[in-house]
Parts: structure tokens; C-alpha cells; sequence
């Protein structure tokens, strides 16, 4: 444990840039999803979409998940921060977000396989899960605390957001958009 203690600095700096490229990967894949489902049509853009998809979920997303997870563990070893109320509840955030990961590729294969039945809307308001769930774990990790008060503002704040964007965010009219061309 003491070696590596003595990298405790290095490992926390990848940890962080790893952290950043999977959430990376968790803020653009749902935009892609959009583009791809909006744009059915279009049997040239969707391949190129579908390109994007695959790369950017295997090629950066899933190294990136496996540093982040790997480098956090050993970081909490370091510390000895398993038994922190304050780690309970970021692992619990950290389940959702990894589930989300996965959604995000089942939902990719559904729509490479066009039987996607998922909506524009439902991407634009699934996009802010990860936002809501990074906020969260940062907060536990910079705090080393939950703080209850603010961890209900914010599930309201994030439900009320995908509420509204489920049910009164309007769908493009591409016709308009082709129209500006």
C-alpha cells in the first residue's frame, strides 16, 4: 500500500483525465443518437453516424470507463475511504452512471439495428442523466459528505428537466432546416 501511496498525486491525475473522457463519451453519444434517429432518411449521414457511434463508444468510452474505475479503487485503497457514508453514496451514483454506459451502447446496437423505437426528445432529456450524476458524485467527493438538502434540490431540478423535455421540447421541423440551406 505504501508504494502506492508514494503515486497517490500521479494516480489521482489520471483518474481525472480518465473520468473526463468517459463523461466525454456520456455528453456526446446521446447528441449522436439524436442526429441518427432524426435523420433515419438519410442513408449516407446515418453510416457515418453509425461510425461515430462505434468508435466513440469502443474506441474511447470503454478504455476510459475501465481507467476510471480501476484508478478510482485503488485510489479509495490508498485512502482507506470504503468505509465513508460519503463513498457509499458516490459508488451508488457510480453504479448509475456505468448503467447508463451500458444503456448507452444497447441503445446504439438497437439503432444500427433500426429497431430503436426512442425518440429526438428522449435523447435530448436522457442526455442530462450524466450531468446530473457527475454533479452529484463530485459534490460527495470535494465535500466528502451528502448533503441531503442539496441532493433533493437537484434530483427535482434534473427530474423536472427531463419532464419538461419529454413532454414540451418540440422535435426539430427538419423541413425548416433544409429550407436555410
Amino acid at each position: 500500500m505504501e508504494f502506492l501511496a508514494n503515486y497517490y498525486s500521479e494516480i489521482k491525475i489520471f483518474h481525472i483525465m480518465a473520468m473526463m473522457s468517459w463523461m466525454a463519451v456520456l455528453f456526446y453519444l446521446p447528441r449522436l443518437y439524436v442526429y441518427h434517429v432524426e435523420h433515419m432518411d438519410k442513408k449516407e449521414f446515418v453510416e457515418v453516424v453509425e461510425i461515430q457511434e462505434y468508435k466513440l463508444y469502443y474506441y474511447i468510452g470503454v478504455p476510459a470507463l475501465w481507467a476510471s474505475i480501476i484508478s478510482g479503487l485503488i485510489l479509495f485503497y490508498i485512502i482507506d475511504g470504503f468505509s465513508e457514508p460519503w463513498a457509499h453514496a458516490k459508488f451508488t451514483a457510480l453504479i448509475a452512471l456505468i448503467v447508463y454506459d451500458y444503456s448507452m451502447n444497447y441503445y446504439r446496437k438497437q439503432l444500427l439495428k433500426g429497431k430503436c423505437t426512442k425518440s429526438g426528445k428522449f435523447f435530448r432529456a436522457y442526455n442530462e442523466i450524466p450531468t446530473y450524476l457527475s454533479i452529484l458524485i463530485v459534490t460527495f467527493v470535494i465535500l466528502k459528505d451528502i448533503p441531503v438538502g442539496f441532493t433533493i434540490f437537484m434530483t427535482a431540478l434534473f427530474a423536472f428537466i427531463f419532464y419538461y423535455l419529454m413532454k414540451h421540447a418540440k422535435e426539430p421541423n427538419l423541413d425548416v432546416v433544409k429550407q436555410d440551406r
